[in-house]
Order: structure tokens, then sequence, then C-alpha cells
């Protein structure tokens, strides 16, 4: 084992298994043996070179190997964590990304990647039903639980008059929360869900390998008037999040 809690364990250099895979192995064994928690980070790397005495190359590629299997999430910048069980999700009701955090008693937080209003393309006003060129914010985030990020949210909605956006905290605040209090009724919500794989830059906001499975929900929140007030694209790492349905089957009268 590699001795996070203790003095180092060699690996054997004469063995016919790779040190990557002898490597790997031993940080698997410390997260079944209970040293390494769920969504807890490793070592810094300097620290597992000494005490696995190996090179660089030899412990990226390890690491990269257990993050492929799903043993292991990259967070860039921010190091090597114990993957967690994926999440989820029976939704029923329609409710916001921290509303679902504290459901699952989670501490939800976002980075910001975007934060500004600009003018509505063509696309976005047909899609908001309102007048090309008028007036729309755009917030992009990392959203995590727990400080791992689960998905990467792009929504806009019409701009708030009255309220200065750039006084919003958006790493903690709560979009729902700020709409409805400007007067928006969120009653419902149109989603798609599509399989894609994960471009370079969502797999670096995710702490993913490029090329690894996504789940991409597209959604529409509406008043209850069905006039749209929000529009969202949501990519949400493959490995962290799962939705669930179940459907009832009525009475059939044909074979």
């Amino acid at each position: 084992m590699i001795g996070i809690e203790g003095q180092p364990a060699p690996l054997q250099s004469d063995s016919p298994e790779p040190l990557w895979q002898q490597a790997a192995k031993a940080i698997t064994r410390e997260i079944a043996a209970g040293k390494l928690a769920s969504g807890s980070r490793l070592p810094p790397e300097r620290d597992l070179l000494t005490r696995l005495s190996i090179s660089r190359v030899t412990l990226r590629r390890a690491l990269q190997s257990l993050v492929t299997d799903g043993v292991l999430v990259s967070s860039h910048g921010r190091g090597w964590y114990v993957a967690t069980e994926a999440h989820q999700e029976f939704p029923q009701t329609l409710e916001s990304f921290s509303e679902t955090a504290a459901r699952l008693g989670l501490a939800p937080s976002s980075q910001v990647l975007r934060a500004e209003e600009a003018p509505a393309s063509l696309d976005e006003a047909e899609e908001l039903g309102i007048a090309p060129g008028g007036p729309i914010f755009h917030l992009d985030r990392i959203r995590m639980l727990d400080g791992v990020p689960v998905a990467v949210d792009m929504s806009f909605f019409p701009a708030i008059r009255g309220i200065d956006m750039s006084a919003i905290d958006f790493k903690t605040a709560s979009l729902f929360r700020l709409l409805t209090g400007a007067g928006f009724d969120l009653a419902r919500a149109e989603s798609t869900i599509e399989a894609h794989a994960a471009d370079k830059t969502l797999a670096r906001h995710l702490g993913i390998e490029q090329g690894m499975p996504i789940l991409a929900m597209r959604q529409l929140v509406e008043d209850s008037n069905g006039r749209p007030v929000m529009a969202s694209t949501i990519r949400y790492a493959g490995d962290r999040y799962r939705l669930r349905t179940s459907f009832s089957r009525t009475a059939k009268t044909g074979g």
C-alpha cells in the first residue's frame, strides 16, 4: 500500500506488472480500506511521488487510469478526489439546484464562468418569446455538491430591471430565489435530455476526461400561463448524476 497514514511500502520495480498499474492498485486499496474517504482529496502529488518512489509521469498515468475507471475525479487546478457515489434524482417537482442539494443533505456551491447582460440573439429571443436584441442576462456556472463539480449550467433570462446584478454573489446565490423575488412566476419546466461526449472545455470544467459521457439537459422554465421565463442547458458529468423515473401502465384493451 502507499502508506498515506504511515511509511510507504515500495512498489516492485522487477515485477512484470507496470509500475503505474501497481500504483493505481495501491491507491485503490487505500480507498477500499477506508483510509481515503469518498469525496476526500488525495495527498499532494509531491507527497505521493515520495511515498511511491515513482516518476511524475508514472503517477499521472496511474491517477488518470483511476479517473477513467470512475475511482477518482480530477478537479482542474484543485487536485485529485475520491469519486463520490452518483447522485440519483427522481424529479417530481420543479426545484432549484440549491433546493435539491438541501434535500440531499449536501452543500451547494458554484464557480461563475459568465454573468453579464447582452442583447438576445434571434434564437434566444425566440426561445424566451421576446424581441430580438432585447436585454437578457447570461449566467454560466460550474455547479458543485460538497465541493465536487457535478454540472455546468448555462442559463439566460430577461434582464431584471431595478436590481444590480453585479452585486449578487452567484457563487452561492439561488437563481430561482432571485427570479421569484423579482416577481417571476416559476410554475413548470419542459426538459429534453440527451447523451453526449464531453468536449475539451467541458471536460476541464468538470474534471473529467475529454470524450467521457455526459447528460445534457435542455430546460425551459415557464410561468403558470405558459410564458417562458428562463432557458438553460445543463451538462452533468455522467459518473456523478443519474436521472431516475417511473412509469405506470394504464388499462389497455388490445395486444
